[in-house]
């Protein structure tokens, strides 16, 4: 994807412009030059031995993400052990080349691209489930655990780690604390964040720290925990998370609501929470979405229906009952055209696979979809879809939205052809009229997928020079080669 920040990028790197569709990456441009010395080669090759790999077809598997930019790397290491990375970072530290964490690659930000080439550390092989705790309900894992296994793992012992990005199935738990990952059940039970209680991590310089601990109260000194967790790899390197665990909740029950218009379906959303009805979901959809829904999967959905609301709730089996029969009510009051409860996990399984078939859907509606995370508080989402629907008006796009409703973060689709410059052009002028539009509603810019290169133009947008070079401290004092994951989060400083 052809897009303004290229133009912000660091100079002297080791770029590709990947334009990646739903096929895949495809066409390729490579500049730059090559950052670690032979010297330096050695040295890593010393401590990471076979694990070390520089073959082009891993220097481009580990270049790109769903950001659509490729970046290739000098070298790729799988790590094993914190030991390794420590080495790694003081090497780096001495012989000035960059490193860049990475777990799946399949963040929307460009977070773990290699946007100055260096060394990337994959951790996908550093992936064990240490310990589950049951009296204490705590989890000790690896970095590389895939968070879906997790899920299955902790469910085994009827508990529940709440935290579910869409890309549970293949993400890992190092990624979703980089990113600071949410998901559909963030409403209720919280993102990323909430559910670590500490972290061992290697400092920019290759220092072993160790931030939180095991209690769910902790005030002694200052909170390195949560300055790690969403730092997107700027700040330190996670090689251990004590996670918290919670009691599975015994039952659950999800309604899928469809309404004539998305006001509908916004003062619906209002009118469930002022209920202090709290559901585990509440995901919305518009009427772009479901005709790609439709149209890829054939599902039976009226095309009268211009919205959707799916909302799951969870716990006791007799609160669940109530509180889905209320939302049912609820939404009828405000126009709800269609009411479908599940009666089971069959049912269940067969509402919600029109939410996770949303993204491959609506990508087969053009070659190239931009998905924009911004996050509203939720009195303003109706505010943010008229915006959307202006810009898609005046631009001449095509913009599809669905997300998480509950907490305000919705994803803002720019659909387009990569190969039209024009619309290209004009789809970069709607991104930024949605970002200052987005900050003129009070909110923020990304709500979940971080900054990492794709959003730093817009972090001004957000956040004024005093509290950027705040920001900016933080990195220097903690790296102050600017060896970790470089040209991140932070817009360039004007020489």
């Amino acid at each position: 994807m052809v897009h303004t920040l290229i133009g912000s990028l660091p100079e002297g790197n080791t770029a590709l412009y990947c334009f990646c569709g739903p096929n895949g990456p495809g066409d390729v441009m490579e500049s730059g030059n090559k950052t670690i010395s032979e010297n330096a080669q050695r040295e890593l090759e010393s401590i990471f031995g076979d694990d070390l790999v520089s073959s082009p077809e891993e220097m481009t598997v580990h270049g790109y993400d769903a950001a659509n930019l490729i970046f290739r790397p000098d070298l790729v290491a799988y790590v094993r052990d914190r030991d390794q990375v420590a080495a790694a970072l003081k090497l780096a530290n001495r012989e000035l080349f960059p490193v860049v964490p990475r777990g799946a690659g399949v963040g929307f930000s460009g977070g773990a691209l290699p946007v100055r080439g260096g060394l990337v550390l994959n951790f996908t092989r550093m992936n064990r489930i240490l310990a589950i705790d049951t009296e204490n309900l705590t989890a000790d894992v690896e970095p590389g655990v895939v968070t879906g296994d997790l899920h299955s793992e902790v469910e085994k012992h009827d508990l529940f780690y709440p935290p579910d990005p869409a890309s549970s199935d293949y993400c890992t738990i190092g990624g979703n604390i980089a990113e600071n990952a949410g998901g559909p059940r963030a409403f209720k039970y919280g993102v990323t964040e909430h559910f670590v209680l500490g972290l061992e991590a290697i400092t920019p310089t290759g220092e072993v720290i160790n931030a939180g601990g095991r209690t769910i109260k902790n005030v002694a000194g200052y909170n390195l925990l949560k300055l790690l967790i969403g730092s997107e790899g700027t700040l330190g390197v996670v090689t251990k998370a004590i996670l918290r665990l919670i009691p599975k909740p015994k039952t659950e029950r999800t309604t899928r609501l469809f309404f004539p218009d998305n006001d509908s379906a916004a003062r619906c959303v209002a009118a469930i929470i002022a209920a202090r009805v709290v559901p585990a979901t509440l995901e919305f959809v518009d009427e772009a979405s479901l005709g790609a829904v439709r149209d890829n999967l054939g599902a039976e959905i009226d095309p009268a229906h211009k919205a959707m609301l799916l909302v799951k709730v969870d716990g006791h089996p007799a609160a669940v009952e109530d509180e889905a029969r209320e939302v049912a009510e609820i939404a009828r009051s405000l126009g709800c055209s269609e009411v479908s409860v599940s009666s089971g996990p069959e049912e269940e399984d067969d509402i919600w696979r029109l939410r996770n078939n949303l993204s491959p859907s609506v990508g087969k509606l053009a070659n190239t979809k931009l998905n924009e995370d911004v996050v509203v508080p939720r009195s303003r989402i109706p505010d943010l879809m008229r915006a959307a629907a202006g810009i898609a008006d005046r631009r001449r796009l095509l913009i599809v939205n669905f997300g998480h409703s509950g907490d305000g973060n919705i994803h803002v689709n720019f659909m387009y052809d990569r190969f039209d410059a024009d619309e290209r052009s004009r789809v970069e002028q709607g991104v930024r009229e949605l970002m200052e539009e987005v900050v003129r509603l009070e909110g923020a810019v990304s709500g979940e997928h971080g900054i990492g290169v794709m959003k730093q133009d817009f972090l001004g947008l957000q956040y004024d020079g005093p509290t950027l070079e705040v920001m900016r401290t933080i990195k220097r004092s903690l790296d102050p080669n600017n060896i970790l994951n470089p040209g991140k989060i932070l817009p360039e400083e004007e020489a």
